[in-house]
């Protein structure tokens, strides 16, 4: 017969084996992406040369990016940041070379007298889950505009196409200049 601490010992296994399944299924569940366009599952896969950022976000959907900018401004300026990655790769030929908007929106959002200039066209924006997505998959459009696919693992990708890590970094420093109210759920 078992005892007391027997038993005992045994439902806190089995306890601790619940919680970390459901914290598993829970990870899994939050990071679910879906694309902009049509709310399609979007697939993005960790890669061997993915790095220890991009595998984490992965993950959890939490941008890793986000906090270490928010932290450290100058960490999105650097040749290796958040700003080389959009200026690089010509995300402010639409967006202009201060985010604030030119035949894209604005990603300030710091006023103005355009339709998104205060807020976000994909309300899913607000979190660096749905900017990834956005950015990764384009969108169908907005008074005609259209965001092109930036993701390497899309087809039709733009291109030499972005990686997670890159999308990340982008996001990161959107971020970091965003002057907009509210609407910062990526803090949460």
């Amino acid at each position: 017969m078992l005892g007391f601490k027997s038993v005992k010992a045994a439902l806190l296994i089995s306890m601790l084996g619940f919680v970390g399944l459901t914290a598993t299924t829970q990870a899994s569940a939050a990071c679910n992406l879906v694309s902009t366009k049509d709310s399609s599952p979007l697939t993005v896969k960790a890669i061997d040369t993915d790095t220890p950022e991009a595998k984490e976000f992965l993950a959890t959907c939490k941008n890793p990016y986000t906090a270490k900018y928010a932290a450290d401004p100058a960490a999105a300026l650097a040749k290796d940041g958040g700003r080389h990655v959009m200026t690089y790769n010509g995300c402010t030929g639409c967006h202009g070379g201060n985010l604030g908007g030119l035949m894209a929106p604005s990603l300030v959002k710091n006023g103005g007298t355009g339709a998104f200039d205060t807020k976000w066209v994909y309300a899913k924006d607000s979190t660096d889950k749905g900017m990834f997505e956005t950015i990764s998959a384009g969108t169908p459009g907005v008074s005609g505009g259209l965001m092109p696919i930036w993701h390497a693992q899309q087809a039709e990708h733009v291109g030499d196409g972005l990686s997670t890590d890159d999308i990340l970094k982008a996001i990161g420093y959107i971020r970091t200049v965003y002057k907009g109210d509210g609407e910062k759920d990526w803090m949460k």
